[in-house]
């Protein structure tokens, strides 16, 4: 989504950009990605194990005690057809997060991978690119098995589902960026705390679980500001086909978020590693 750029895009990035910032290189770190996760393939497959548990414990598990919610559109819905597309962007979410601050923060803090990068041709926006591009591919195979699961189990009910996976995309586009960025400000291990005190309650009250009529007033405004509260609502709409122009605003939404973390890592390496 973000690493395959066309010939004309790179040069006109390079015209723009400043000199040292961009050097059409993001692609050579996914390929660095790639090569390095080939040894520890298991690590990439573990990843698609979490969400899938959650799905299998709604469908046979807590999901037969909860016969029906209210899903978009008033439809009635039973309970895991409600949570399984949420649980698709919580997913995307975690992954992008967990890649692009625990794998990014050794590399940055410990390892110096982008000291050494950044002594080569290739500029801080490449890496900000290459490191977020890997995230959002490695998020995008998660989902396409996630949403095989849910055709299996017969949760595709719209042929506007089918939108869940770019959709997925997006979203780890979005929390890659944000959590790159956010990844360069820590300086120890335990800062990582801060981050989980950010994600957690975002699982867990981004209407993930619960229609967001469930909450109180004041909560239900602070929830609808929530990065993951804009993936959700966009996936569940697409779930079931219910579309509306309120979803233009998730995109939107997402679309900022990625923007302000690409420019923000980018300033971040910028300003840390080439002084």
């Amino acid at each position: 989504m973000v690493a395959i750029e066309s010939p004309a895009r790179r040069g006109l990035l390079l015209r723009i950009l400043p000199p040292g910032l961009y050097a059409g290189r993001a692609g050579t770190l996914i390929e660095r990605s790639a090569l390095a996760y080939s040894r520890a393939w298991l690590v990439l497959l573990s990843g698609v194990f979490e969400p899938l548990f959650y799905l299998l414990a709604f469908q046979i598990g807590f999901g037969t005690l909860v016969s029906e919610v209210t899903g978009p559109g008033g439809q009635t819905l039973s309970y895991v057809a409600f949570v399984a597309p949420a649980l698709l962007a919580a997913s995307a979410m975690n992954g992008a997060v967990f890649d692009s601050t625990f794998g990014v923060f050794f590399k940055f803090r410990y390892q110096k991978t982008y000291d050494a990068m950044l002594a080569t041709p290739v500029g801080p926006l490449d890496v900000a690119l290459g490191e977020i591009g890997w995230a959002v591919l490695r998020g995008g195979g998660y989902a396409l098995t996630f949403f095989g699961v849910m055709g299996v189990l017969g949760l595709v009910t719209s042929p506007w589902a089918v939108l869940l996976v770019p959709a997925a995309l997006l979203v780890s586009f979005a929390f890659a960026s944000i959590g790159m960025a956010c990844a360069t400000f820590l300086r120890s291990p335990s800062q990582f705390d801060f981050i989980q005190l950010a994600v957690v309650p975002m699982f867990l009250f981004s209407a993930t679980f619960f229609p967001l009529s469930v909450y109180p007033e004041a909560l239900q405004h602070v929830v609808q500001w929530t990065p993951l509260y804009q993936g959700v609502d966009l996936m569940r709409g697409l779930s079931v086909g219910v579309l509306d122009w309120s979803m233009l605003g998730n995109v939107a939404y997402l679309l900022a978020l990625a923007g302000v973390g690409v420019y923000a890592t980018a300033r971040r390496l910028a300003g840390l590693l080439l002084r």
